[in-house]
């Protein structure tokens, strides 16, 4: 799984990618311009949220639903942002909503 390291990066998702909502996460998606077919993402729980063992476990939460769901989606760069209620919530009521997420977006 490659993962999207530059700030630079990062900040131009926030700016422009398109942003799917969901009540546990919001995915930030927009198309791959030059790092080739595979796609790329990124993870992030801010620190406004909670302190760093919440940080910690949102991240693999979020980890896991993105291997559960096939990985970085081919040709896009994904930004997953976490949300306070993702560790309190079923794992599976997270992947649910993560997946009709991406499906709105034509990404599955």
């Amino acid at each position: 799984m490659e993962t999207i390291k530059s700030k630079a990066d990062i900040s131009d998702l926030f700016s422009s990618g398109k942003r799917l909502r969901t009540p546990y996460l919001t995915l930030i998606v927009l198309p791959a311009k030059q790092h080739g077919p595979s796609g790329r993402v990124a993870f992030v729980a801010g620190k406004k949220s909670g302190n760093a063992v919440w940080r910690n476990s949102a991240k693999r939460r979020m980890r896991a639903v993105c291997r559960e769901l096939g990985g970085p989606c081919p040709g896009y760069d994904v930004v997953f942002l976490a949300k306070s209620g993702i560790c309190r919530a079923k794992y599976s009521k997270v992947l649910t909503a993560c997946d009709e997420a991406l499906k709105r977006a034509g990404m599955r």
